[in-house]
């Protein structure tokens, strides 16, 4: 019968470092396999699930209740790790939903299925030199046609990156492309919250020159800018599924940023004046919005000034 054990087994016998090679990434890896403690490794599966389900099935079958707060530790820890070495494919189904979709789901690919179900068998050791040399050229594969299909940008200082496909990542675009240059001209990029982290900007540097020490578990807006003439910090939320800067999102920001030496501006990007009107009633006073549709014109919501900071 299946065992966490045995799944570490596993993941060792895979390669994977010691940072995989733990009861969190064993029971991940029964939970993609549906393998309840009842079942031997032959019986193994390749269900459909996202980050949740997995964690629902660990507390379930295994006993192991993950606080909610460690959900983005088993992506970013383990699924990641297993989506980089080609042992998962994420969103089979629909390979163009974006990552940061509330339906983004994960599976065993077949190649990996296949060498699973032969563990504890006989045929175990030629399955696996089988599968390794097989599985690295599948994984550059995927991760190729992956690449292919992302967004690219060219930041206000010029800089290249590339942005998942799909989502509120392609308002963002629209954001550092014309927003930027005509409200934060000369701006520094300091944060890109890409839900798939290949390209994110995170300058963790820049923003601890202004007294800045993020706490990664705080909820962070979708893109933070540096108007560094004016000395403004400009933190945007991007709306695609999200909601805008209401007046709890904007305390949460302004006490996330609380030692900031620069100004704090909130700003809700909406693609079309369609979703402001959904949103509208939501938004906090004393905030900008900018509608991609009409890239050159701001919404100012109340307040003594035009797109600038609020002393409190």
């Amino acid at each position: 019968m299946a065992t966490a054990e045995e799944a570490i087994d596993v993941l060792s016998q895979l390669g994977f470092p010691r940072q995989q090679r733990n009861e969190r990434s064993a029971l991940t890896l029964l939970a993609l396999l549906d393998l309840t403690p009842d079942r031997a490794w032959s019986e193994a599966a390749a269900p459909l699930r996202g980050i949740t389900q997995l964690m629902d099935f660990m507390a379930e079958h295994y006993g192991k209740q993950y606080a909610p707060n460690t959900r983005e530790t088993v992506r970013r820890q383990t699924v990641h790790q297993f989506l980089s070495a080609g042992l998962v494919v994420l969103n089979p189904d629909e390979p163009e939903r974006p990552i940061n979709s509330g339906k983004t789901v994960y599976q065993v690919s077949p190649p990996s299925l296949r060498l699973l179900r032969a563990y504890k068998t006989v045929d175990w050791a030629v399955e696996l030199i089988n599968y390794q040399h097989r599985i690295e050229s599948l994984a550059e594969r995927w991760a190729l046609e992956r690449d292919l299909q992302r967004i690219p940008v060219t930041l206000p200082e010029g800089q290249q990156v590339s942005l998942s496909p799909g989502g509120q990542n392609e308002l963002v675009a629209r954001i550092l492309e014309d927003f930027c240059p005509l409200f934060t001209r000369g701006g520094a990029v300091l944060y890109i919250g890409d839900a798939d982290e290949k390209f994110a900007i995170h300058d963790q540097g820049r923003l601890e020159n202004l007294g800045i020490l993020l706490d990664e578990h705080g909820k962070m807006p979708d893109l933070v800018i540096h108007d560094v003439d004016r000395d403004w910090l400009v933190l945007i939320e991007a709306v695609t599924s999200h909601g805008p800067v209401n007046p709890k999102r904007r305390e949460e920001l302004r006490d996330l940023f609380s030692a900031s030496s620069a100004g704090l501006v909130f700003v809700t990007a909406f693609e079309d004046r369609r979703t402001l009107a959904k949103y509208v009633a939501e938004i906090s006073w004393e905030t900008e919005v900018w509608v991609a549709e009409d890239p050159t014109h701001l919404i100012h919501f109340d307040g003594e000034r035009f797109l600038g900071p609020y002393g409190e």
